[in-house]
């Protein structure tokens, strides 16, 4: 089994640029590389509304998780983005399904915390293959930080061999302790590293 698994990643790692239009027959999208500032060369797609621009739309927000005024200070997306997703203690937001196949291996986005201290992000995912199983996992637990910053890059792979085919899946977003985080701009990289 861990040598399938490695076989896996490997081919997913070493497949040609214009292998790279589809993501493991997901349908096309753009891509660009983000995260390019903070050392990360992969191209990544944005989930649908990733960057809260058309008010959530698609996005599952309960308890006091809400769009506000606001963007994270880089504007990956677009220099006249304007919105970000707030989610104080309580809350939890999932975003829309996208697409994922097994050159989709992580997420990511811009986050920020009022609290320096005592407070941590949860992030989850929910996958549903083609049979409608569903499975979810927490895939990363995300530190403080008091200023705008990318997350850390998420593997989103729960077991490589599932992800053989096109799956649904929707990141969870729940914070822990006290004070209010900030989610701007969610990313998956549709290719894998390099």
């Amino acid at each position: 089994m861990k040598s399938a698994l490695l076989a896996l990643l490997f081919l997913v790692a070493c497949a040609p640029a214009s292998a790279h239009g589809r993501r493991g027959g997901c349908p096309d999208t753009s891509a660009a590389r983000v995260f390019l500032p903070w050392a990360d060369p992969a191209w990544y797609t944005s989930v649908p509304d990733g960057g809260l621009e058309a008010g959530g739309a698609g996005w599952t927000l309960r308890g006091a998780a809400t769009v506000v005024e606001g963007n994270e200070p880089f504007h990956v997306r677009a220099a006249g983005d304007s919105r970000t997703l707030a989610l104080a203690p309580g809350a939890a937001a999932s975003s829309p399904a996208t697409c994922v196949g097994p050159g989709s291996p992580t997420v990511r986005f811009f986050v920020r915390s009022e609290q320096a201290v005592r407070t941590s992000l949860t992030v989850t995912v929910e996958l549903t293959d083609p049979s409608g199983a569903v499975r979810s996992v927490p895939v990363g637990v995300i530190a403080p930080t008091t200023t705008w910053r990318p997350s850390p890059i998420l593997p989103v792979v729960i077991n490589a061999m599932a992800l053989a085919t096109p799956q649904q899946a929707v990141f969870g977003f729940t914070p822990q302790g006290a004070g209010t985080w900030w989610i701007d701009d969610v990313y998956v990289d549709p290719y894998g590293k390099g």
